[in-house]
């Protein structure tokens, strides 16, 4: 399948086939909750096939892959709005999961009440969209122990965007000053009271935490967070966290 970078993946019939790794599990888990709540915007988990590989169900519609720049209704307001709006039902349904004892995500961490499991990383590239709809969001494997508050925080720093002006550009969204708008209509549509001043420090802490949680894994021997340091990747998200503490709102 087109696009992604850690291991990949591969599409049979109404299936996606992925490698496993230790976070599986409890990932699984997760995914069955949403499937039991209702919630039908997410892969529904199929159990490991005749050769080891995780199997889920594939959400159909059209993904940005690996082209550059993304197509622009990638950054259409219509596109914010759904999917702060996904999040929202998101958080709704995710609320009343409790992970299976002893489960193990993928950037570490461990789940109390106040947390909710966050999919961390709902950006563009994990995106489904079918006839302008978002079908939902796939990759589940950084799925991790957040607040509500730090989960939307990532969501808007991916779809307002928020990140550093050179990595925007070069995916295609250049009306920088349209950012102060586009947070206050994704916090609005999702039904979060903070203004768009107050909720980008939020975002600037999350950028940092997202840089340290890179460097941390990439020490602790994962091998795609190694290849993501060795690009720069936690270099960029300091710099967005910079140019976010001087963005005016």
């Amino acid at each position: 399948m087109d696009g992604g970078k850690d291991r990949g993946a591969v599409r049979v019939g109404g299936t996606v086939r992925r490698t496993p790794g230790r976070w599986t599990p409890a990932v699984h888990a997760l995914l069955r909750h949403l499937e039991q709540s209702g919630f039908d915007r997410a892969p529904r988990p199929l159990g490991l096939d005749a050769d080891g590989r995780e199997t889920l169900t594939y959400l159909p519609g059209e993904t940005v892959g690996s082209a550059r720049p993304w197509p622009a209704w990638v950054y259409s307001d219509d596109a914010l709005v759904q999917v702060a709006r996904w999040l929202r039902d998101y958080h709704a349904a995710v609320a009343g999961f409790r992970p299976p004892a002893g489960a193990v995500w993928r950037e570490g961490g461990v789940w109390r009440p106040g947390l909710i499991i966050a999919h961390n990383d709902a950006a563009p590239y994990n995106a489904a969209w079918r006839a302008g709809r978002l079908t939902g969001f796939f990759d589940w494997d950084l799925a991790a122990p957040l607040t509500a508050e730090q989960d939307l925080a990532g969501v808007a720093f991916s779809w307002v965007p928020l990140h550093a002006r050179a990595v925007v550009a070069a995916e295609g969204f250049t009306a920088f000053a349209a950012r102060p708008r586009r947070l206050r209509a994704f916090l609005h549509a999702y039904g979060w009271s903070a203004t768009a001043a107050d909720f980008s420090t939020t975002v600037q802490h999350r950028v940092r935490e997202w840089a340290d949680t890179l460097r941390a894994t990439a020490a602790a021997g994962d091998p795609t967070y190694r290849g993501m340091l060795a690009a720069g990747v936690d270099r960029r998200l300091d710099r967005a966290a910079d140019e976010l503490a001087e963005l005016r709102f």
